[in-house]
């Protein structure tokens, strides 16, 4: 393992009954960079995620966090840890029942026992590193557009100033504009932070935009990883396959015959 390793995962396994997700994944995030996991639905991205937050347990191997092992972690080190992430989920995922600025300060007020009042001077402070004006804070969530909703997802992941952010497929429903949007609001606020980002997504203009390196993952296993640049001439073909998009190759999808 290098130094400046952040996330390591060694020989990762996950099983649900019968069925193997996880299938001994190794992989390394290095502290300060953004990794970038892609594959097709299904392929294992999301269980490898809720592994490494803690939500899922491994059926084997590890996951070292800055070099300790995560399944040693007392409740106390657990709760260390996931005070210093942050998480843009796939719909934004806001309460419906509290406005704006509260979404954004949710963890502050609730994880951090940060008074009302300071926990909305960052929640204002976060929406406008997002493009978004004050006045949104004191909207509510459904009057909020798709993409407004993303944004404010984005201030909430950010809100706590976290070593480590985790972005599961953050265009997912958006317009290629505001896909693009997001995308540049991703890379400018990771390399502000000097965050280490992990994502996963389908989407290989989101990929190529906020990666500085790729993995690939594939029937559970991880087939190549790369940086963004080297992409393009992996001389995998289920690489090349994926992100060209192609019906023709050695991914086949299955289709039900009806």
């Amino acid at each position: 393992m290098t130094t400046t390793a952040k996330i390591q995962l060694q020989q990762l396994c996950k099983s649900f009954g019968d069925k193997t997700v996880l299938d001994g994944i190794d992989l390394e995030v290095e502290a300060g960079k953004s990794l970038v996991v892609i594959g097709g639905s299904g392929s294992g991205k999301s269980v490898m995620i809720k592994c490494i937050l803690g939500l899922l347990q491994p059926s084997s191997g590890s996951i070292l966090i800055d070099g300790r092992e995560a399944e040693r972690f007392s409740n106390r080190d657990r709760q260390e840890f996931m005070g210093r992430i942050g998480m843009l989920f796939q719909g934004a995922a806001l309460f419906d029942s509290l406005p704006v600025w509260e979404n954004v300060a949710f963890g502050l007020i609730q994880g951090r026992g940060m008074g009302r009042r300071a926990a909305k001077e960052v929640a204002v402070e976060k929406l406008s590193k997002v493009g978004l004006g004050a006045e949104v804070g004191e909207l509510w969530p459904a009057e909020l557009s798709g993409g407004m909703q993303k944004r404010v997802g984005l201030a909430r992941a950010i809100a706590s100033d976290p070593e480590i952010i985790f972005f599961d497929e953050p265009t997912t429903g958006l317009d290629p504009i505001m896909a693009d949007v997001i995308n540049e609001l991703i890379a400018d606020l990771v390399q502000d932070m000097g965050a280490t980002a992990v994502s996963i997504t389908h989407d290989m203009a989101s990929a190529r935009k906020i990666a500085d390196n790729i993995a690939m993952i594939y029937h559970g296993k991880i087939i190549w990883r790369g940086s963004v640049n080297e992409i393009d001439k992996s001389g995998n073909a289920h690489v090349d396959q994926f992100i060209h998009g192609r019906a023709e190759g050695p991914i086949q999808m299955e289709i039900l015959k009806v």
